[in-house]
């Protein structure tokens, strides 16, 4: 309940209801754009000065080996559970997108854990990128096998897009592009760069840089939640045409990443403020960088599916009952 009165979380029910009534409100995209980039940049000013409080230590390499492997694990149990039903392009396509990451469920539920009274370490933000790419990898690797296995000449997805057997096998982007276009994307590219600006920086740089990323940033949530909730309630339609099955996974499935990611974290001994955000990074679903890679990686598959369903289910729920959730499912399982 704690959530659901908290300012940012409310504007974000504002921005619902606004795009629910036909609200002529809306936030105009190059200001929607700064929002974002102010959210990244501040948030990784953050991650660089704790870790220069507490430097590269075997606790911030067992979480990002943990977060790692999760964004392989992910994808591969997504796509082995819709397979056989839905279309195998869509499938692929599906599993990348819930394999990857939200940055602004992150943004969101660092915010929380840290009024909460739980500080999870600087490195989770490093976490947040690495688990970008390894799920795009897989999902093309998916694709261009379902490509040489099939029979056809013609190959039409549940969503009705055309493509030639052949298509997209003479094109197909290379593991090293799909890295450096994951690595060096503008918002990745700002995090990082802020991130060691921030370690470089140090406690001086804290102090001075406050008054920026630290007074202003709550507002600033606010205000980009408002925009996201306009555009949940935009691609809400969308979601709701998709078969009970793709709805059923988009709803469950965050809870059984969570619980996975949960239960690799008890066993390497993670603390539960980093639980908490492996969790939150394991439920979340990407609807910005993987939509936009799968667009030419996977022509075959209905963007439709994948960006609805996480945009238009799965976000909200992550933003509206999973963040508590998970934060007090880890606090009371690890201490």
């Amino acid at each position: 309940m704690q959530n659901l009165i908290d300012p940012a979380i409310l504007f974000f029910l504002v921005g619902i209801f606004a795009g629910a009534v036909k609200s002529n409100l809306e936030i105009p995209p190059s200001i929607a754009k700064f929002l974002s980039m102010y959210l990244l940049m501040a948030l990784g000013l953050k991650g660089g000065f704790a870790m220069a409080r507490s430097g590269m230590t075997d606790t911030a390499a067992i979480a990002l080996g943990a977060a790692i492997f999760m964004a392989f694990l992910v994808p591969a149990l997504g796509y082995a559970f819709l397979r056989n039903r839905i279309a195998k392009f869509d499938a692929a396509a599906v599993a990348a997108a819930y394999g990857s990451v939200s940055a602004v469920t992150f943004v969101t539920a660092t915010q929380f854990l840290e009024a909460s009274n739980m500080q999870p370490g600087g490195y989770m933000a490093v976490a947040m990128v690495v688990m970008e790419s390894p799920a795009i990898i897989m999902a093309v690797l998916m694709a261009n096998v379902l490509r040489h296995q099939s029979s056809s000449n013609v190959v039409v997805s549940a969503g009705g897009t055309l493509a030639l057997g052949g298509v997209g096998s003479g094109n197909d982007p290379s593991v090293g592009k799909i890295l450096k276009e994951s690595f060096t994307d503008g918002a990745h590219l700002l995090l990082l760069g802020a991130m060691a600006v921030g370690y470089i920086s140090g406690e001086a740089g804290r102090t001075m840089m406050q008054p920026f990323s630290g007074d202003l940033f709550k507002g600033m949530l606010a205000f980009f939640l408002l925009d996201m909730g306009l555009m949940v309630a935009r691609n809400f339609a969308d979601a709701r045409k998709s078969s009970p099955v793709l709805i059923a996974y988009a709803a469950v499935g965050p809870l059984v990443h969570a619980g996975l990611a949960l239960l690799l974290g008890a066993m390497l001994g993670m603390s539960a403020a980093d639980v908490a955000i492996l969790m939150v990074l394991s439920a979340s679903a990407s609807y910005i960088v993987v939509p936009a890679v799968l667009r030419y990686a996977i022509p075959e598959a209905n963007p439709s599916l994948y960006f609805g369903l996480s945009l238009g289910i799965t976000f909200p729920l992550n933003i509206l009952v999973g963040i508590p959730l998970y934060a007090y499912v880890a606090k009371t399982v690890l201490g």
